[in-house]
């Protein structure tokens, strides 16, 4: 397994400072957002039902303030820069449209937009915490061993290399290093990935953050707090998220054009007919039809409601994608790599074989037996997918008596009368020393070499059976595979920190031929930054904190839901809820179908757009015509976007990942 990391060192600091001031300021923009949408909600009805302007006319001056001061103060603070983006084009927009009497649909245009940025605002935010959070993994004290042999408590932090660190049972290891001595299992799945334990000893390597099982180490720092491998994967996401490319939606590529020619055009609409001594209310009049009619709330709605109508349906079908930029973005997608364990598997042991050796006298059933027995007094996940089969075919264990767990090797206990021991084929069984070893041998190889874990067990020192503990394929894995592939036009990809062995036989039964085994966080970033460079939009599917530096730096994440690690879910862009994998092909088609809802929303808008200003610069447009000219392009491509609400869009969807295949 790769052990370097990237060689530029971390900044202490830069890891673990706060960042309240984006925090609050989110919550800020939020508030503001929720009082606009509260205020357009009450006064839209009182509207429609014909009540006095005196009851909802002061409603919708409320929400254009709450929704348009953030916005209007950003365009003002762009003006001030010399620039024009569409924020504040869309207040003024929206001004324009109450001044001629379109109050509600300025009010809509604020809503958006207040709506829209504050959701952002949110997700930048919770993300920065999320990604600082991590480094509560690993512990803030470590216990260092002095010279004179006495033991002191101290920061992380200060550890520097070459020290020496005692790490008791069930304690996190304070810092990157090597096992001086001692043994004992290691759950670094935070770190590889693996679904299970690793049994570490003298001259083995462990990582700051793990958790130690049940035997003491003493490790030798190697690295110091800042470039352990978790400050790694802080650093990682981080940079992934501040130097990842952002991808915008069509009317913010073209803003800054797009203002600047509205502004110079109604400037230009207004004064060339006064100069050549046309009235100034005709000329203001013109001009200000020309604004309505060329703002881009055709083009705004043109894009958002797709998207975000998509965005609603797939999370009805358990997908939750964060922001209508990401739904875009999916769509894009030309390559996937795939994390394997919690992904591709369940992430949960459990026992796929049942080998008892011949001259043993035990059945399938009786081996499980005696095995559960023995392993129900241990907490180690093995055990616990040995004692959960025996359950589950209804066996009733028998009491293990004086019960003894040796860190490496496995377990020990008296069952009926008899000594059963249960472990690692490497650490019980000698080869070629008897006829039950050989056999016993030649299973656990076998079962290896498929990919399994294999647990050797004794009864009074001779082997009677061999168990294989297998990661349970999710039954959508292989399907899933497929669809993608034809979705993509090439094979995912398949990322993970498990073992080249276990990895190449799940790669085989899913039908992944690409297979990179053995990962730690930064070859994942770069494996997926390899097919970026090679102009493959890339979509990454994980669930670990280990593959939350490669969910930032893909064109886009997806985390697995349920078992997901914190970081996974706030780095990824989009969430399967349920951990259902066949939704990720069709949630790749939805925004496909999305995109081209835009695309017809976008050719409308440019149609309407265009007859409109064409007939206001050379002819005469009503200012009524050309209100409703304007709203009714609107409204047509707002209700052509929600046709993606209903859930035959979605089932089109899944329709067109079988079609591609």
């Amino acid at each position: 397994m790769p052990t370097t990391l990237l060689e530029r060192p971390a900044a202490p600091s830069a890891l673990v400072a706060p960042r309240r001031k984006t925090r609050v300021l989110a919550l800020t923009e939020a508030r503001w957002a929720l009082a606009a949408l509260l205020l357009f909600a009450i006064a839209l009805p009182l509207q429609l039902a014909g009540v006095t302007a005196w009851a909802w006319g002061p409603l919708y001056a409320l929400c254009y303030a709450a929704g348009g001061w953030e916005p209007g103060w950003a365009g003002l603070t762009a003006l001030r820069e010399k620039t024009l983006d569409v924020d504040l084009l869309m207040i003024v927009a929206a001004l324009g449209a109450a001044a001629i009497g379109q109050v509600l649909d300025g009010a809509l245009l604020i809503v958006i937009f207040a709506t829209s940025g504050a959701l952002e605002a949110l997700a930048t935010a919770r993300t920065a915490d999320s990604v600082r959070g991590l480094l509560d993994l690993a512990p803030s004290t470590a216990t260092r061993l002095l010279d004179d042999g006495t033991e002191a408590t101290v920061a992380t932090e200060l550890l520097t290399v070459g020290d020496t660190v005692l790490v008791r049972p069930g304690e996190r290891v304070g810092a990157d290093g090597r096992v001086l001595d001692g043994a004992s299992e290691v759950d670094q799945a935070t770190i590889t990935g693996e679904p299970l334990p690793v049994a570490k000893q003298e001259g083995d390597e462990v990582f700051a953050g793990t958790l130690n099982g049940a035997g003491a180490l003493r490790v030798r720092v190697e690295r110091g707090a800042s470039d352990s491998v978790i400050a790694r994967i802080v650093a990682m996401v981080e940079e992934a998220s501040e130097t990842k490319a952002p991808t915008q939606l069509f009317i913010e590529k073209v803003e800054q054009r797009y203002s600047l020619g509205m502004v110079t055009a109604t400037l230009l609409v207004f004064a060339i007919p006064l100069a050549f001594g046309a009235a100034l209310s005709g000329s203001l009049l013109r001009a200000m039809t020309f604004m309505i009619v060329a703002s881009p709330c055709a083009v705004v709605l043109a894009t958002m409601p797709p998207l975000l109508s998509a965005i609603a349906n797939a999370g009805r079908h358990g997908v939750l994608v964060k922001s209508a930029v990401v739904m875009e973005q999916l769509g894009g997608t030309k390559a996937v790599a795939l994390d394997k364990t919690g992904t591709l598997t369940e992430g949960t042991p459990r026992v796929a074989d049942l080998r008892p050796l011949a001259g043993s006298g035990l059945t399938e059933d009786r081996l499980l037996a005696l095995t559960a027995a023995a392993e129900h007094p241990s907490e180690h996940p093995l055990a616990r997918a040995v004692v959960d089969a025996a359950h589950a075919r209804g066996t009733a264990l028998a009491v293990a008596e004086e019960f003894v767990s040796t860190p490496g090797v496995g377990v020990t206990a008296v069952v009926e009368g008899r000594k059963v021991t249960v472990g690692a084929p490497a650490r019980l069984l000698e080869r070629g020393r008897g006829a039950a070893e050989t056999s016993a041998v030649a299973i656990a190889d076998e079962l290896e070499d498929a990919g399994r874990t294999a647990v050797v067990v004794l009864r009074d020192g001779t082997p009677v059976g061999v168990l294989g503990i297998a990661d349970r394929l999710r039954p959508d894995a292989a399907e899933t595979v497929a669809r993608l592939g034809a979705l993509t036009g090439r094979t995912p990809i398949l990322l993970t920190g498990d073992n080249p062995r276990a990895a190449a036989r799940l790669a085989a039964e899913v039908g992944i031929t690409d297979v990179r085994a053995g990962l730690l966080p930064q070859d994942k970033v770069a494996a997926v930054t390899e097919q970026e460079r090679a102009g493959r939009r890339t979509m990454v599917v994980g669930d670990g904190v280990n593959d939350a530096p490669a969910l930032a730096a893909a064109h886009t994440g997806i985390a697995m839901g349920r078992a997901g690690s914190d970081l996974a879910l706030e780095t990824a862009d989009a969430v399967v809820v349920r951990d259902e994998l066949a939704t990720v092909p069709t949630v790749i088609a939805l925004s496909r179908r999305a995109r081209r809802l835009v695309v017809q929303n976008l050719v409308i808008a440019s149609v309407f757009i265009t007859g409109l200003v064409v007939w206001d610069l050379v002819g005469h447009l009503p200012l009524p015509l050309g209100v409703l000219g304007h709203e009714g392009s609107t409204v047509i491509v707002g209700l052509n976007g929600l046709r993606l609400l209903r859930d035959a869009a979605w089932r089109r969807a899944g329709a067109d990942t079988a079609a591609a295949r």
